[in-house]
């Protein structure tokens, strides 16, 4: 006879930025309850251990990008790849959820039964696709936003005629060697513009060839303002002022942009003037068609790519691809770029909960018709919780929330002896963009698989830390837009033991 699955009280699924903050939240909260993390890599750190080409980094400041019970010590505030991916396996370490984290585990579908209350997860294991199963009170999914196996790449009409290696940033051969060669970034995000500095440096002869410019902001990699705050102030109150500035400082920025957008035009223009040489071609390779923050912002360190273009070492090409021939590409303008190495630097795959089948009683949810409770829960979808954070500031901002969120549901559960949580509209509402006003190339080819958002004021969460603090931080749990339920005879037993910092 078969033994029954595996149970854990909460399963959280990927080991990334998202996935160690929410363990170490959770077990911080519930000491002594069962939570298991399942990574379908073989190592901690999702972006930050995926992605390997030269000059990875952060393209937020590490004082927000960190953990907030956790602050960054280092002296650079837009860190390397290496060094947050230290940051996360030492944070990993010291809470001690390292070791409750299953590698080589992929969640490839999950079905929460009403009978049971109950969700029960299907992983494949390791390389050999092993099938297992798992069953859980809660899942919670901290996946990301994009696909790991492949990044997006458009039709190169004459690709198949290129002599050298045409490489995406997401698959960089650790092994490429690139001195002396001729290197033609295809982008103009901030993979290229973090990537185009970084190969210059190494010896390589490069051009960003971009089909249209973006928002690019220099900002020096040290704060002088942060050094002495930590200098001044005691430990957890500098930190506390550091991070509040950080948060203070990109929340004007933003809204700037979006109240006054040709005023911060005119201030980023300035920004780079100070970093070119005299009479560069601005408005062709820096002035964007749409207005600061419809896109990400890049920001490059200490204006390192403004510095590559000042010594000769970076070229800056606005132009259409037409074909790929043998030795680099024909533009639209009868333009050739000689090359002897292209990198796709275009962009993401988006793939919603990392690509998890959902059900509920065995009926398959699609998640593009659901709506999303402060973009964090599904309607109709019972015990179950996703991260996606912040596209206008830091991504942990937003996903420090909703684990705190999720902590407060939880302890809500267990305070009247409920099982279950759904999100459920009791009225019927209108619906919202999942990410409002944000129109990158990525979100306009995969943005349909989101959920949307319901159009009234206890569903929606704004691109706004203070406003999405309120709410999860202070907000009412039991709102009437969440429907709980009590207990039901269970197959096993479920381990609802607290200690005294669980309630």
């Amino acid at each position: 006879m078969a033994s029954a699955p595996e149970h854990v009280d909460v399963l959280i699924v990927g080991a990334g930025l998202s996935g160690i903050g929410a363990a170490c939240r959770l077990r911080r909260a519930y000491p002594s309850r069962k939570c298991v993390i399942l990574e379908a890599r073989e190592s901690i750190g999702g972006t930050w251990d995926l992605f390997r080409y030269p000059g990875v980094r952060s393209d937020s400041d590490m004082h927000t990008l960190g953990y907030r019970f956790r602050p960054w010590a280092g002296k650079q505030a837009v860190a390397d790849g290496d060094s947050i991916l230290t940051y996360l396996r030492e944070t990993a370490a010291e809470a001690g959820i390292d070791r409750d984290i299953r590698f080589g585990h992929r969640v490839v579908g999950a079905d929460w039964s009403s009978g049971e209350q109950r969700w029960t997860v299907t992983v494949e294991r390791g390389g050999t696709g092993e099938p297992a199963t798992l069953t859980a009170d809660f899942l919670f999914c901290c996946s990301g936003y994009y696909r790991y196996d492949r990044g997006y790449i458009p039709a190169l009409p004459g690709r198949e005629r290129f002599t050298g290696p045409v490489i995406h940033p997401q698959q960089w051969p650790q092994d490429l060697a690139v001195a002396g060669k001729r290197v033609v970034i295809i982008g103009s995000g901030a993979t290229a513009v973090t990537l185009g500095p970084a190969l210059a440096k190494l010896g390589a002869r490069v051009c960003i060839l971009q089909r249209s410019p973006s928002y690019i902001l220099p900002e020096p990699t040290r704060d002088g303002l942060v050094e002495l705050l930590r200098r001044v102030l005691p430990v957890r109150l500098g930190n506390a002022v550091i991070r509040a500035k950080k948060i203070t400082a990109e929340m004007v920025i933003y809204q700037l942009s979006q109240r006054n957008p040709g005023r911060m035009r005119a201030w980023i223009r300035r920004r780079q003037m100070r970093c070119l040489p005299v009479g560069y071609d601005i408005d062709t390779h820096f002035a964007p068609r749409y207005d600061p923050w419809d896109q990400r912002m890049c920001r490059v360190p200490d204006g390192d790519l403004f510095q590559a273009i000042s010594d000769g070492s970076l070229e800056m090409v606005t132009d259409r691809v037409d074909e790929v021939t043998e030795a680099g590409l024909r533009l639209a303008s009868g333009q050739e770029l000689a090359a002897d190495i292209i990198v796709t630097a275009t962009g993401l795959e988006l793939l919603m909960l990392g690509g998890i089948e959902l059900a509920v009683d065995g009926e398959p949810v699609q998640v593009r018709k659901r709506l999303a409770y402060k973009t964090m829960m599904l309607s109709g979808v019972p015990n179950f919780a996703y991260i996606i954070g912040y596209v206008n500031a830091s991504w942990t901002l937003k996903s420090e929330l909703v684990c705190e969120y999720v902590v407060r549901v939880l302890r809500h559960l267990d305070k009247h002896d409920y099982i279950s949580v759904t999100p459920i509209s009791h009225r019927a509402l209108g619906r919202a963009p999942f990410i409002p006003d944000f129109t990158p190339g990525y979100m306009m080819r995969g943005g349909a698989q989101f959920p949307s958002q319901g159009d009234s004021k206890t569903w929606r969460s704004k691109l706004n830390y203070l406003s999405d603090m309120r709410a999860l931080r202070l907000g009412r749990i039991d709102n009437g837009a969440l429907q709980f339920h009590g207990p039901v005879k269970s197959p096993a037993p479920r381990n609802r033991a607290l200690d005294s910092q669980g309630r």
